[in-house]
């Protein structure tokens, strides 16, 4: 009898490598740690374990796990032509998503829906940066593989977070509640609640929720920084300043990062944290821009990272990296890189060098194109937040005070309240 993985598809290995395969991708679905070891494990049993090597890249790749991306890749397009049609088109769609070609990928998940890591990693939520240059495409992918899943509780929270993307947050809610009563420990499933309390101002009782989810059904979960970064955003839209400083020194250090995390949880954090009104003593991201390296700053292999490299560059005020960003994007294959990242890299280094009023002008156009650079609304906030510090130090308090207006017709918040407060003060004396 073939062995077989989690959604019933085919894996030509032994039973011992299938079995780690299939535990680590679980791992990955659920987003708990232990994936990377499982994933590892299945092609120690078989090294010709085509489908494990290219997973392990793909991880890799996506998450900055310590992998050696191009020998998993070789390795997995060497032994591929001993494997099923379906894995072959798997390593294929790995290898070409790698390379900065997400078309087979896209085209994969047509023949085979139920290829739950690749369409894992098509989507842009917690785990990946999502392979579609709006999100629309991506909401189409999981629309078109929904007949396929059912009710599986991994699908219902990949659902959610996409329900919450176009404002179905009731939808998001029930889907994600529903997933995380079948699996309690359901990490795509805790991720798109998140949004669904945030995006709605629901900060009190999202706060509440996550703080005793992380120390109970979530506490195996790999990615926990991120949902620190989550509970930190609570504290932030609330202006508690001084609970966004506990929370950073118990769960945000960069060292309780992972790889890339660092970089996109508690950089982020710490960038939003330094624009918030009577904001003092901001830890550095001296230490995160030092354990995500240069490599990553100036060359990043996504441009979802790429805009996470451009706000921390900014924030250590290195015009001279975000030159080098500049150049490096304006020159890539991959579109995004060279017709987003490019002229992001720009308008930051334009206000690293002061000049506030053409990085606001050149960060207000980029509002609908920035959400080719992958990872959520809240995510992609960052730039808004960028562009009203800009206009504020640029003068241009009525366009900053209009910014922030539809802010918090979008959920209320106490910083936005307050960061309006403070930027319509010099009008009226």
């Amino acid at each position: 009898m073939p062995c077989t993985d989690p959604y019933g598809y085919v894996l030509t290995t032994s039973p011992e490598a299938a079995a780690a395969y299939s535990r680590g991708l679980l791992d990955v679905l659920r987003l708990r740690s232990g994936a990377l070891p499982s994933l590892a494990a299945s092609i120690a049993h078989d090294p010709t374990f085509a489908a494990g090597h290219a997973a392990l890249a793909l991880l890799g790749h996506e998450l900055c796990a310590r992998v050696d991306v191009g020998a998993r890749l070789r390795d997995a397009t060497l032994h591929a032509a001993r494997a099923s049609e379906r894995e072959r088109s798997h390593v294929h769609a790995v290898v070409r998503h790698v390379g900065g070609d997400p078309a087979p990928l896209v085209r994969h998940l047509e023949h085979y829906p139920l290829d739950a890591l690749l369409l894992s990693t098509a989507v842009p939520t917690i785990a990946f940066a999502g392979v579609t240059e709006v999100a629309e495409e991506a909401w189409e992918i999981v629309e078109r593989a929904a007949p396929a899943y059912g009710d599986d509780w991994w699908f219902s929270g990949l659902l959610a977070f996409v329900r919450q993307e176009q404002g179905r947050f009731d939808e998001a809610m029930t889907l994600s509640c529903a997933s995380l009563a079948v699996e309690p420990g359901a990490g795509h499933s805790a991720h798109a609640r998140a949004h669904a309390h945030y995006e709605t101002g629901d900060h009190v009782a999202g706060l509440a929720w996550m703080d005793a989810w992380v120390v109970g059904d979530g506490a195996s979960i790999d990615s926990l920084s991120h949902f620190a970064w989550h509970a930190a955003l609570h504290e932030l839209s609330l202006g508690d300043v001084n609970a966004v400083r506990r929370r950073y020194e118990a769960q945000l250090r960069p060292e309780h990062g992972l790889g890339c995390r660092a970089l996109v949880d508690t950089g982020s954090l710490l960038f939003r944290w330094a624009l918030t009104p009577s904001a003092h003593d901001v830890p550095s991201l001296d230490q995160v821009a030092a354990l995500a390296g240069r490599d990553v700053l100036e060359r990043p292999a996504t441009p979802f990272l790429a805009m996470h490299s451009a706000v921390t560059l900014l924030a250590l005020g290195d015009p001279g990296g975000l030159r080098t960003l500049e150049q490096w994007a304006a020159g890539h294959a991959n579109a995004t890189q060279r017709e987003v990242v490019a002229p992001l890299a720009r308008a930051l280094r334009d206000m690293a060098l002061g000049s506030h009023s053409a990085a606001a002008d050149a960060l207000g156009s980029m509002a609908l194109p920035s959400r080719r650079l992958g990872g959520s609304d809240a995510q992609r906030e960052i730039l808004e937040e960028t562009r009203i510090a800009a206009l504020v130090r640029a003068g241009r308090l009525d366009e900053a005070r209009l910014l922030l207006d539809r802010r918090l017709d979008r959920r209320p918040a106490k910083r936005d309240e307050v960061w309006r407060d403070e930027v319509s003060a010099p009008a009226l004396v």
